[in-house]
């Protein structure tokens, strides 16, 4: 009700009291919606210091007034305004008449009128009746605006309240929403009616929490009651300051919320598809199954066949299998027996990397159930720094010196991978296709990026040198001699459905080297 009628009445005879005779010294605005008057004693404007300050917030979601003791103007990003009203003295505050609007009266017939509609407020200057200026300039039919005709006279008596059959809502849409709801759950008489606009004449102010939020009311009724206040300006900023600490919380917890949810939701998509991949595997007909058919029907098969249909006597039914024309059949059971390995390989790694995601999606379940708990801005953040959780997204440094360890050897660079996120970051986002990429095979480690230099092939000692960094940054560092894939860049890459630090090779060469940092 920060902006409820009856309010507006007391805060702007309120507002009289502390600038009469002040002039404004400034009017500037550092914030999109937000605009700042200082007001001072005529001839102490050099000072840095207002005698009285209005800070008003005027978004389409929410209005407010704030009077701070003190206010302390940013070095950039601030912008004057209203220039025409600098130096001008205060000549009174007006509240017009059963609206929500009230106008500051300065010198030279000038007013800055707060129009105090919802989404439609705004602050307009008028000079006599022309408007001058709009603080929200996309509100253009405030231009047409008529200050002289926003009083609207209303007959509140009791002979208009019979006359209306106790439509009170006709004669009073003053009351607004908080004070219509109230009513509606009594019986309504002139008595009520009477007794309350009494009692909005000389209101007492309740902050409360109504739904989880800070809330201005002139009545007692209804939600949980924080503080009371006799003193509009003293109930304007305490609601301020709960509303827009409580909504700074609700902001910077809802960011973290959304980011948790979000690496949730894609650790969640990852796993359906493992464990689709992992049932495919499990329930289809495996390469070995399919190496025992092939040798249970070599003398059955034709040569130079490109494809073949036996009896898949597991299932006790005809199977389609795909043969390489250049192979004997004999080979070609030798090939799915290979692919029979590489398909337990690949079981295993399924299983270890949905075992690894399924452990980071109930750690991450857990951290959300914890944040959505906490209340104090404080907490959060000593929750997310001891749980490594970050809060927004954070600047991300571009400069590969300092995201990778950085060697150089014979004036080549050499970057190496820090961990598996790290990993992907070197090799998929700042590893080109011309520069060399080195692993230690077959085992967890760094990857290693030689930077390709134009019209340079790359010398035997410098390849040599990587290989060695690449083997040191791996499980391998205490082996006498480390297998190390050397290959270009463009013949690595990554698929969906691999964790982080995980890729495929299409094409390598291995050269075998001693583990060695430098």
């Amino acid at each position: 009700m920060q902006t409820n009628y009856y309010f507006l009445r007391q805060l702007s005879k309120r507002l009289f009291t502390e600038l009469e005779g002040l002039v404004l010294a400034e009017c500037f605005s550092q914030e999109k919606d937000e605009l700042v008057l200082g007001f001072c004693t005529d001839g102490k404007q050099w000072r840095n210091h207002r005698d009285f300050y209005i800070k008003a917030v005027i978004r389409p979601d929410f209005v407010a007034f704030n009077f701070p003791d003190d206010f302390r103007r940013a070095g950039k990003n601030s912008v004057d305004l209203l220039p025409a009203l600098i130096n001008l003295k205060v000549t009174g505050v007006r509240q017009y008449l059963n609206e929500r609007c009230f106008s500051i009266e300065f010198e030279d017939d000038y007013r800055l009128l707060f129009k105090l509609y919802g989404n439609r407020s705004n602050c307009i200057l008028f000079k006599n009746e022309e408007v001058i200026s709009l603080f929200n300039s996309r509100l253009l039919s405030d231009t047409n605006l008529k200050i002289n005709e926003l009083d609207r006279p209303i007959d509140q008596t009791k002979a208009a309240f019979d006359q209306a059959n106790g439509n009170y809502k006709a004669l009073f849409p003053t009351f607004g929403k908080e004070i219509t709801a109230l009513l509606s759950k009594n019986t309504i008489n002139w008595d009520t009616i009477s007794n309350l606009t009494k009692q909005l004449e000389k209101p007492i102010y309740y902050l409360k929490t109504i739904d989880f939020q800070p809330t201005l009311s002139l009545i007692k009724e209804g939600g949980e009651i924080i503080k009371t206040f006799d003193d509009p300006l003293l109930a304007s900023n305490e609601f301020y300051y709960a509303y827009t600490k409580v909504n700074a919380i609700d902001k910077e917890k809802g960011q973290i919320i959304r980011l948790l949810q979000k690496k949730k939701d894609k650790i969640t998509a990852y796993l359906d598809h493992q464990y689709r991949k992992l049932s495919s595997i499990e329930t289809g007909v495996s390469n070995e199954e399919i190496g025992h058919i092939l040798m249970a029907n070599l003398y059955g098969i034709e040569d130079r066949a490109e494809e073949v249909v036996l009896l898949d006597f597991y299932r006790d039914k005809l199977l389609k299998i795909r043969l390489k024309k250049d192979y004997s059949p004999q080979k070609n059971a030798e090939m799915y027996y290979r692919k029979a390995k590489n398909e337990k390989i690949e079981i295993a790694k399924l299983e270890e990397n949905i075992g690894i995601k399924e452990e980071e999606l109930l750690g991450l379940s857990q951290h959300l159930e914890i944040i959505e708990k906490q209340e104090s801005l404080k907490e959060i953040r000593k929750y997310l720094k001891i749980n490594d959780l970050g809060g927004a997204e954070q600047e991300v440094s571009t400069n590969p010196t300092e995201l990778f360890k950085t060697f150089k050897f014979q004036n080549f660079v050499i970057y190496v991978g820090r961990n598996a996120k790290n990993n992907d970051l070197l090799t998929m986002k700042h590893a080109k296709k011309e520069d060399l990429w080195l692993h230690a095979r077959d085992v967890s480690g760094s990857h290693v990026v030689i930077k390709h230099q134009a019209g340079k092939t790359f010398p035997s000692t410098v390849i040599e040198r990587a290989a060695q960094l690449a083997a040191h940054y791996s499980k391998r560092k205490t082996d006498s001699l480390c297998p190390v894939i050397v290959t270009p860049k463009k013949f690595v890459r990554k698929t969906k459905d691999l964790i982080e630090g995980q890729v495929i090779v299409d094409k390598e060469e291995v050269i075998l080297v001693e583990p060695k940092e430098w």
